[in-house]
């Protein structure tokens, strides 16, 4: 664990809005890359599905945060139907670091330069404490689904069959 001001500058933003958010949550940083869910599972202990992936999807060409269990993939054809959309594609490196100012690996859920459209993934509320990137592949935070949802004032969905 690190304090504040040790934090890189994208890590710092992210644990800016969890304080003015109320959120009593530190943005910590690990020592080794939480790029992956397995990855983050492994260097927190913790069950893959509480890795709360950050994916950004472009649907009917708007930007979507989908924030995921590490635990299953997205299912477009789902998250489709649960947004009433007719197309969705996963958005492209370059994309991602474009709209969210952070890279691939390190998306936190809040952090990025204008609001992005949230959803979370609804099989994330199975897990007591889940652990969401922090704005950069060697940061992560701990949230609960609530804290999530109320950060985010993402909308909870159905992203996968399982």
């Amino acid at each position: 664990m690190t304090d504040e001001q040790h934090l890189p500058e994208r890590s710092r933003i992210v644990q800016q809005h969890l304080t003015d958010a109320g959120i009593a949550s530190p943005v910590r940083e690990l020592p080794d890359s939480t790029r992956t869910a397995a990855d983050a599972a492994a260097a927190l202990a913790c069950e893959v599905g509480a890795i709360a992936s950050s994916l950004l999807f472009l649907v009917d060409d708007e930007p979507v945060l989908v924030m995921t269990s590490g635990r299953h993939r997205v299912d477009t054809a789902i998250l489709a139907a649960e947004l009433d959309a007719t197309m969705i594609v996963m958005a492209s490196a370059k994309h991602v670091r474009a709209i969210t100012g952070q890279a691939i690996g390190g998306v936190a859920p809040v952090g990025h330069p204008a609001p992005i459209r949230t959803v979370i993934d609804t099989s994330l509320n199975d897990y007591e404490t889940i652990w969401a990137a922090g704005g950069t592949p060697h940061t992560v935070m701990p949230l609960t689904f609530e804290q999530l949802t109320a950060l985010t004032g993402g909308s909870p969905v159905r992203v996968s069959s399982d």
